[in-house]
């Protein structure tokens, strides 16, 4: 499936979230958060038409707790 030309980014827009999460001291410990178009994404429940949010299962703790405690089990 190709993106749509009219939701393509070009090299600088498709980095500039990782760049600030990486640099900018305002988000010093935000990690277990989702970020898209440099800001922190909405829950949804039901996918939106511009594709924004990230679904809830996705930021659950209990799911990140359950995926690292398989993996440490897989990794011995």
């Amino acid at each position: 499936m190709k993106t749509p030309p009219e939701r393509r980014k070009t090299p600088q827009q498709g980095a500039a979230t990782s760049v600030l999460l990486a640099a900018s001291p305002l988000l010093d410990g935000a990690g277990g958060r989702y970020f898209d178009d440099c800001a922190e994404a909405p829950v949804v429940t039901e996918r939106p038409a511009d594709y924004r949010g990230v679904a809830g299962y996705a930021v659950d703790p209990g799911n990140a707790e359950r995926l690292w405690d398989t993996a440490r089990r897989l990794l011995g």
